[in-house]
């Protein structure tokens, strides 16, 4: 039973955040869990970082690459880390005519990593919001 609950334990537990303000500029990725609507992540085009709330405490991670243009200045794939943590976004953006300063993410799915845990990977949904000044 106790080495079930150290197993329990080295996975990386994804929270829910409270609520995220638009960005002062730029756009950014507001991603929830598909199955329970509970707000999962953030992912900011400027400063280019997600947001998450991991084992119970926010963490922001900055993007270290990306590859693809997902538009509205976010990647199809973008790649994060601070420390030994690691986060791989992976996501669909849509426009639709019927919303505007951003757009739909039909699907996306985030990776976390840390050494000498499993990986977690959680499939999400979001919309992307923009700023409303210049």
């Amino acid at each position: 039973m106790l080495s079930l609950l150290l197993l329990q334990a080295a996975v990386p537990m994804l929270g829910a955040l409270d609520r995220q303000a638009l960005p002062a500029r730029g756009c950014a990725a507001y991603l929830w869990n598909p199955t329970d609507r509970s707000f999962a992540a953030m992912a900011g085009a400027d400063p280019a970082n997600l947001r998450v709330k991991l084992d119970s405490k926010v963490v922001d991670l900055p993007r270290v690459a990306q590859v693809g243009q997902g538009g509205y200045g976010l990647a199809t794939t973008t790649s994060y880390q601070a420390g030994p943590l690691a986060a791989t976004l992976t996501m669909t953006v849509a426009a639709r005519d019927d919303l505007t300063a951003g757009a739909m993410v039909p699907q996306a799915t985030l990776t976390l990593r840390r050494p000498g845990s499993d990986e977690l990977v959680q499939p999400l949904a979001g919309l992307i919001g923009c700023a409303t000044n210049p």
